[in-house]
């Protein structure tokens, strides 16, 4: 064997998703990574990162340089240290409990299906962006600031959202900005032509999420007038005329684009990369239709105590026949209950026979169940078990039980 070469930091090893956009390295790749870090307390500021998805840097690496003191590592880094590279210790994928959004490889896309994260995580992450960024918020008047991606430095931008009582965009991955806005600002946002807003959704989910206390405006160019498409540009730029003549007038004469999978719809990327003249007599309405004075008794709910972790989560099991198993789940109470006045406790269940993307969610009312319903002999289930206050108020998944029958 050639000689090892040995990597003395603690690593992070991951895939970034697409280190090009901006949503993707949010969404994707930052959150997932700095929650992941605050779970192992070695991943801290003196671990070092390892990108094995094989790109090069990308447009934004300063960003993923903010996570740690070190370097991060490119794949492409590695060869340049030898042929046999030995890490001491590492961590290897990330975490995705931060994810609230599925892009439409399997259905088309819109909010996940078991959204875990809160609004509280996200400005966590977004105040530990800003404090590295050395970015000190700023109180402005209700005055317009113009901001582009292409003319200003991303930190810039960051300042002067982070002060901003309403952002207004276009439906597009600059959106991802609006983590950094002031709780109670307005996020706007601008969808073209034949663009349906309810099916393109990861900024209004990310407003709604609870603790994120952002109010939500989307306005919709409905005037084919205000339009400028682009039909001869290539396929990957909202181009259409390599497609066959009736297909193409069929695009052109759409009025909504119908549901779709990633990545490479026609009729999608030719809207989407249309330009919009924003009629702002029907955008004034909007607003002033959506953005009512904000209820203070719903603003309060943000500081309403959530239940803790249930302490001690446990599984047993037991094979009764070749097609018949059990699978006993029990916990302790959050450690919070005993000192809380609540009305209603009840407790969720989640449970995932392993490799599965879907899950089975119980509403229980005590401390321990068994369950025998969809439960199969020699299977790996995966169980995560949290405590619900009065009906809304979630408490944190406990850690997830690996559990055999």
């Amino acid at each position: 064997m050639p000689k090892p070469v040995f990597v003395p930091d603690v690593t992070l090893i991951l895939n970034r998703f697409n280190p090009d956009n901006l949503m993707h390295i949010f969404h994707d790749d930052l959150l997932p990574i700095y929650y992941t870090m605050q779970q192992y307390s070695d991943l801290d500021d003196e671990a070092r990162l390892v990108f094995m998805e094989g790109w090069g840097e990308g447009a934004h690496f300063d960003l993923y340089r903010l996570l740690s003191s070190k370097q991060p590592l490119l794949k492409m880094q590695l060869k340049t240290f030898g042929k046999l590279m030995c890490f001491t210790k590492s961590y290897v994928g990330l975490s995705k409990m931060t994810t609230w959004y599925q892009y439409g490889f399997v259905q088309p896309q819109g909010p996940k299906a078991n959204i875990l994260i809160s609004g509280n995580e996200i400005r966590q992450f977004a105040s530990f962006l800003m404090e590295r960024l050395n970015i000190t918020r700023e109180e402005f008047q209700m005055r317009t600031v113009t901001v582009s991606l292409e003319e200003q430095s991303f930190d810039s931008i960051i300042q002067i959202i982070s002060g901003a009582s309403m952002l207004v965009s276009m439906h597009g991955a600059q959106m991802i900005t609006s983590m950094f806005l002031p709780r109670g600002a307005a996020v706007v946002e601008l969808y073209p032509y034949a663009v349906n807003p309810e099916q393109y959704t990861p900024y209004k989910t990310l407003a709604s999420l609870p603790g994120m206390d952002l109010q939500y405006v989307a306005w919709r160019n409905t005037l084919e007038k205000n339009t400028v498409t682009y039909p001869d540009r290539p396929w990957d730029q909202g181009g259409i005329v390599h497609l066959d003549k009736e297909e193409q007038e069929r695009i052109l004469a759409s009025k909504d684009v119908p549901r779709h999978l990633c990545c490479r719809n026609p009729e999608w990327l030719f809207r989407i990369y249309q330009d919009t003249i924003v009629d702002i007599a029907s955008f004034l309405d909007v607003l002033r239709e959506s953005l009512k004075k904000p209820n203070l008794k719903k603003a309060k709910v943000a500081s309403t105590v959530h239940p803790g972790r249930v302490r001690e989560p446990k599984c047993q099991t037991s094979v009764q026949a070749t097609n018949e198993a059990k699978l006993s789940v029990s916990w302790q109470i959050p450690w919070n209950l005993k000192y809380l006045k609540v009305k209603e406790v009840k407790y969720e269940v989640w449970i995932q026979e392993q490799g599965e993307n879907t899950y089975m969610p119980y509403i229980l009312p005590h401390q321990n169940y068994t369950f025998s319903e969809n439960i199969k002999p020699f299977t790996t289930y995966l169980v995560w078990v949290r405590c619900i206050f009065n009906k809304n108020l979630l408490g944190p998944f406990a850690d997830v039980l690996i559990c055999k029958t």
